[in-house]
């Protein structure tokens, strides 16, 4: 099994939403968070002054699929995220050990 997480932009959140969907994905987490990578923010004006905004917000998706998947997933979610620009995020992949669904105790793959 493999956790696959992406920072992805905001406005991507959908259309990544309905491409996983496509291929049989649903189950997710979502989460709002801020960061930055290279681009390092940009700059603003409020009421005359200027403000750097160094943490924009992004989306954070986890999810963990069976390991035969993984690279499927990827590309998936890579594609549908992709507008090529700088900030577009970034996927992280992990070995997931055992999952084990609380409900009735299924182990393993069984669980996802």
């Amino acid at each position: 099994m493999k956790k696959i997480e992406a920072i992805i932009q905001p406005h991507k959140l959908e259309e990544v939403k309905e491409a996983l969907k496509a291929i049989g994905i649903d189950g997710m987490t979502v989460i709002e968070v801020r960061g930055h990578g290279r681009q390092k923010g940009h700059k603003e004006i409020y009421r005359g002054m200027e403000y750097q905004v160094d943490l924009l917000p992004k989306i954070k998706l986890e999810m963990v699929v069976p390991g035969g998947r993984a690279d499927e997933v990827i590309r998936t979610l890579v594609a549908a995220a992709r507008t090529g620009k700088i900030g577009d995020g970034k996927v992280f992949v992990s070995d997931i050990a055992d999952a084990i669904r609380i409900r009735n105790d299924d182990r393993g793959e069984g669980a996802l």
